[in-house]
């Protein structure tokens, strides 16, 4: 018999179930970036993902904690980080990054559901500002089928020069990082995440639908930056974490109408052409004020004077 305050809502669901929906939509990408990139690429993700779990493992046998490697979240955070590198990326470079993203931003924290801000979000900053130079070795496919690791600029850079087929950007064929090439791959994955009730869509279509107004006042291609650089794989996977996202129908809205505009500050008229990653780390910083400034009032509960 459970003694608790209402409502009392039951569900079967668990962290495990939850992360292994999150693993099933990623697969898409996976495949994807196996296809674009080639054999290289499936094995950064076996890197990240392997890293992940065993520091993890290693940092609560150390600290004689629980060891919640089985909840699959340290999974699913090295499968995001490996979305985040370029195909070209050095194996170890990847650990460093997987170093950060486990003991440092979710473990010293306190573990799952006591991190500040996505862990592969910060992993992946951490590498870019301490890995300029590999970050940005972007592979590019070539239309023999082989990968080209000395490809230049990806499609945001490229689109401030010239136009890319929204075709070739749907489908990823063009250079970048593992999980910002193919938006057909991340958009199955989105949807099954919405049909299985993991996410709520009011965040993804807020933020998306945030960068498409704001482009196209500043005279820039929706569709292009739509498709372009880390934005779906942010909207979709990485703007919807539980932990770091606000739980307030409200303040979902005020999170991915934030997310929008600073992407599109960071975009149009900074020295960066992305800005994905920093307007998350931005907003995640904010969420325990949104979910404050958002918290409904309790039926029959009294205002504050």
């Amino acid at each position: 018999m459970l003694v608790k305050a209402s409502p009392h809502i039951r569900d079967n669901s668990s962290t495990q179930k939850i992360m292994l929906d999150v693993i099933i939509a990623l697969c898409p990408a996976i495949i994807a970036s196996g296809i674009i990139f080639g054999l290289r690429a499936l094995l950064l993700i076996a890197v990240t993902v392997i890293a992940c779990v065993a520091f993890e493992y290693l940092y609560c046998r150390l600290m004689k904690k629980p060891i919640p490697v089985g909840d699959l979240s340290a999974v699913v955070t090295g499968i995001l980080l490996a979305f985040n590198l370029p195909s070209t990326f050095p194996f170890w470079m990847a650990v460093i990054g997987a170093f950060v993203s486990i003991v440092i931003v979710k473990q010293l924290f306190g573990g799952l559901g006591h991190n500040f801000a996505n862990p592969a979000i910060v992993g992946r900053i951490v590498l870019a500002v301490s890995f300029a130079g590999r970050m940005t070795n972007y592979a590019f496919p070539t239309f023999e089928g082989g990968v080209d690791a000395l490809a230049s600029a990806t499609p945001l850079v490229a689109t401030r020069n010239a136009d890319l087929p929204l075709l070739q950007l749907f489908l990823g064929v063009h250079g970048g990082v593992l999980g910002e090439t193919c938006a057909a791959a991340l958009l199955l994955g989105g949807i099954w995440l919405v049909a299985r009730k993991v996410i709520s869509p009011v965040i993804p279509v807020t933020y998306l639908a945030t960068v498409a107004v704001i482009s196209l006042i500043a005279g820039q291609e929706p569709l292009v930056q739509l498709l372009s650089g880390g934005l779906m794989l942010g909207a979709i996977f990485m703007a919807t974490d539980y932990v770091t996202s606000p739980y307030t129908l409200t303040g979902k809205l005020v999170f991915g109408l934030g997310l929008g505009i600073i992407t599109c500050a960071i975009r149009f008229w900074a020295a960066s052409a992305e800005g994905v990653s920093y307007a998350i780390l931005l907003m995640n910083v904010f969420v325990p004020y949104i979910n404050d400034l958002t918290r409904q009032k309790p039926l029959g509960g009294a205002k504050k004077k």
